[in-house]
């Protein structure tokens, strides 16, 4: 028995690393994702976004005092 073709055209699929994408290829990579998998990477990005803006915030205001 062979290998099962998941990828469509015969090929052993391949590792993705977003980081060696362009902006635009990581977004269209995300959105060929299951809608619970991509609302659960959204959620991450927008905490850590949060998180960000809040160390921002008090670094700034740290200084400050």
């Amino acid at each position: 028995m062979g290998v099962p073709d998941v990828s469509g055209d015969g090929s052993i699929p391949k590792e993705v690393i977003l980081e060696d994408k362009t902006e635009l290829e990581q977004i269209r990579l995300i959105q060929q994702l299951e809608d619970e998998d991509k609302q659960t990477i959204f959620r991450l990005v927008e905490k850590m976004l949060t998180n960000k803006k809040f160390k921002d915030f008090f670094a700034k205001n740290a200084a400050a005092l």
